[in-house]
């Protein structure tokens, strides 16, 4: 006569069972530390809200696109830490012990976990190819933008604005419809030609996202350095440009933006021959990242079913797999250190993140292929 709990322990409702408690804590921790993370990295653009009137909505949109490489980073840490203690709340609940007494074995209770990090494993190989260094050049083209016409909008009436470090304007009146009088230039971007900008009145207008005064009726008063005379010119209509860095600057790309292809053989306008290391690094990391995920989860697994289950419960075994992903981590930041200076260690990334799951996918897995059991959890 069959067991009335037979059912309940069908492999196919016990993956179910397990998947849904995964999915649900892989997606609550994911976007909790993300949440976290976005918050404290929204931070610093604060100022431009408090400051400089930003619309809440620009804000957002601005910070949002940086989460999906926020998502990438912490996906393996956060898979790891889900798989770690979900299997080891099903053990403290006693749940592993009837399952093993229902005869499954280490494979089929970690299947659930080997479905649940092959997906986030993906989505972390997604993210890192695709979608984060897309978002990022996204963001670092949005930020320009915004703080470019910025500059149109910081110049108040009776007071000497900044725009950075080269250039002060000062403007004695503005009217609703924008056009400002009795403007005052000092334009410090050539050391060399230091001016000093005089108009009687102007107007602000942007052109390609990059603002720029349009000054009528005034005189650009200059210093000879080689005569030590003052050069005094009057213009009838001038535009000075307020952009707050140069535009080739902006289009200087960072490598968290850049494509597989294009990291692996960079522009040589773009990338020095001796950052062309620290650009295939970048590379390599992102390939790498995605097999971290399925090691950080095995280590997670190997912890919980390859150990005896204890009534009283263990940290042992938790606090080593911890211990392990944080050694891990550190000598991947080494790895990575390294090999920017030496490529010939290039192969060590891929080995650093692949042989552990490796090493406890065999030990864990292999036994019980062979018809040696592992152990089985006692009292």
């Amino acid at each position: 006569m069959p067991s009335p709990v037979a059912p309940l322990l069908h492999p196919s409702t016990l993956d179910r069972y397990v998947m849904r408690q995964l999915f649900v804590g892989l997606l609550a921790t994911t976007g909790g530390l993300v949440a976290l993370i976005w918050l404290v990295q929204s931070l610093r653009f604060v100022p431009l809200i408090v400051d400089h009137g930003l619309s809440l909505r620009v804000f957002i949109q601005l910070t949002s696109l940086t989460i999906p490489g926020f998502i990438a980073v912490i996906l393996p840490i956060t898979t790891f830490l889900v798989v770690l203690f979900g299997y080891q709340r099903m053990a403290g609940d006693r749940e592993l012990t009837v399952m093993r007494a229902a005869g499954l074995s280490s494979l089929e209770l970690a299947r659930p976990g080997l479905i649940c990090t092959a997906i986030a494993t993906l989505l972390c190989l997604i993210l890192n190819i695709w979608v984060a260094p897309a978002s990022y050049h996204a963001f670092r083209r949005y930020e320009f933008q915004i703080r470019n016409r910025m500059a149109a909008f910081m110049l108040q009436e009776g007071v000497f604005t900044q725009l950075n470090g080269q250039m002060t304007v000062y403007v004695r009146a503005r009217d609703r419809d924008g056009t400002l009088h009795g403007i005052l230039v000092e334009d410090d971007r050539d050391p060399q030609s230091r001016a000093t900008i005089l108009a009687e009145h102007g107007a602000i207008v942007v052109l390609h996202d990059q603002p720029r005064v349009v000054l009528y009726d005034g005189s650009r008063e200059e210093i000879d350095r080689t005569t030590g005379r003052l050069n005094v010119l009057t213009f009838a209509r001038n535009t000075i440009d307020l952009t707050s860095q140069k535009h080739e600057q902006a289009e200087m790309r960072d490598a968290a933006e850049m494509s597989i292809p294009e990291l692996l053989n960079p522009d040589p306008r773009e990338v020095s021959p001796r950052d062309r290391g620290k650009f295939a690094v970048e590379a390599w990391h992102r390939l790498t990242a995605p097999l971290t995920v399925l090691s950080f989860a095995m280590i997670g697994l190997f912890a919980v079913l390859r150990g005896v289950f204890s009534r009283h419960g263990s940290i042992t075994r938790p606090l080593t797999a911890i211990l392990s992903v944080v050694g891990l981590l550190a000598l991947a930041l080494t790895l990575q250190n390294l090999t920017s200076r030496n490529m010939a260690l290039m192969p060590l990334m891929w080995i650093e993140a692949a042989l552990p799951a490796i090493i406890c996918a065999t030990m864990l897995f292999i036994p019980e292929l062979r018809g040696a059991p592992s152990r089985t959890p006692r009292e």
